[in-house]
């Protein structure tokens, strides 16, 4: 098959797309991707890249072609809004300037922005090829969440837009079960929903050596607890700076933070005025390295605010701490915790509640090995059951075989 993958972020950005790519490519599908200029999360372009150059690109002999967009800045209000809206704009010309008519599938990639569906819909137009798209982040509710758009006007038109591209794809893919409802309240029937959820690239499952140049970034003894990802605004830091606060008397326990983001310099200023020693910020890595940095874990810890649209929403992180096999610490609630708790990989408790964040944290600090390890197993064993990456893949390819043969 001729595959068009529409998203806002690829390659050498970190997201799931990426892999997804890569697997279609491996199975031998003529892929294309639409995407803009890699800036997430620091807000600025990468090195090499500008606004106009780079146009077009192979990765890993996939075909991408770069639409010109605004970056994130620090991701404040109008900067955002520009950064969506040139995207969504520059993206549909070259929608219809450069991309053939020829593709079979068009597959939207949608963490965020919603707007990434617009360039999909133009192209659907002159194409007629069927539209799928996979919503891993809820609008309007996310935006609301975050606090990024108070005014009920522009909610609304947000919404219009929401329906619109939901209206126009012919299956929409949920990462999460709980996301299903909020889809059917606009209007759109159950039976175009499929879930699909996140799986993790194949280097978590396998076996990992242990890498001596990670090694001297952790601290040698104690036990390691590690949070990888954005470092955000939902991710709840106020509370995961107050559970370490906690537990500074136990010299023994690390919180380890890896990744970068818009509350990176907040969380360095928490550090320094608490007086944290027991937190290591250690910045942005690549995901190929996060296999021998949770090898070197002792838990995994995946954190978000105590917000409705969190509930629903199921962070790519579990799947990939459950697939390298290690006990994990969460404080969220909804979808998520569910799957800890059902997976027996560790402990969940409700977002926001810090102060049994830090009490489990002791307490699995003083646990035998051996039932950590037996956690970490468990977890794993549920993530071939439920998140298997192949069977994932499989089923998305079976779907979109109905639709290229009609």
């Amino acid at each position: 098959m001729k595959i068009l993958i529409v998203t806002q972020y690829f390659w050498p950005e970190n997201f799931k797309i990426n892999d997804f790519a890569l697997a279609l490519k491996s199975l031998n599908h003529e892929v294309t991707i639409l995407t803009g200029r890699p800036n997430y999360p620091e807000g600025k372009f990468f090195n090499g890249y500008t606004f106009f150059n780079k146009r077009k690109e192979d990765y890993e002999g996939i075909k991408v072609i770069r639409s010109w967009m605004f970056s994130r800045g620090k991701s404040t209000g109008i900067r955002l809004f520009m950064n969506y809206i040139s995207f969504a704009f520059f993206a549909s010309v070259s929608a219809i300037i450069w991309l053939k008519k020829t593709n079979d599938i068009i597959f939207v990639y949608e963490p965020s922005p919603v707007t990434v569906g617009i360039p999909a819909v133009v192209y659907k137009f002159f194409s007629k090829a069927p539209m799928f798209f996979w919503v891993q982040d809820l609008w309007p509710e996310s935006v609301t969440a975050a606090g990024n758009v108070n005014s009920k006007a522009l909610l609304k038109i947000i919404e219009r837009i929401v329906k619109y591209i939901y209206r126009k794809s012919d299956v929409i893919f949920i990462t999460s079960k709980s996301f299903r409802r909020s889809i059917t309240e606009k209007g759109i029937d159950d039976k175009k929903i499929r879930y699909l959820p996140n799986w993790a690239e194949e280097i978590f499952t396998g076996h990992v050596e242990k890498n001596e140049e990670i090694c001297k970034l952790l601290p040698v003894k104690g036990f390691k607890i590690i949070f990888a990802g954005n470092v955000g605004d939902a991710q709840d830091f106020e509370s995961i700076i107050k559970a370490a606060d906690l537990t500074k008397d136990h010299f023994d326990i690390h919180w380890i933070i890896i990744g970068d983001g818009r509350k990176k310099s907040w969380v360095e200023q928490q550090i320094k005025y608490h007086d944290l020693k027991n937190i290591h910020l250690l910045g942005k890595y690549p995901v190929s390295l996060m296999p021998c940095f949770f090898k070197e874990a002792d838990v995994l810890l995946v954190t978000l605010k105590n917000e409705h649209i969190f509930s629903l929403t199921v962070p790519a992180k579990i799947q990939s701490y459950l697939a390298c096999g290690k006990p994990v610490l969460a404080m969220i609630n909804g979808d998520g915790a569910e799957i800890i708790n059902e997976s027996k990989a560790g402990f969940s408790m409700n977002a926001g509640n810090y102060k049994k964040l830090a009490l489990k944290a002791v307490e699995m600090s003083t646990m035998p090995k051996e039932h950590l390890e037996s956690m970490g197993l468990a977890g794993k064993e549920y993530y071939m059951k439920n998140f298997n990456r192949k069977k994932l893949i499989d089923n998305v390819l079976d779907i979109f075989k109905l639709y290229v043969s009609e």
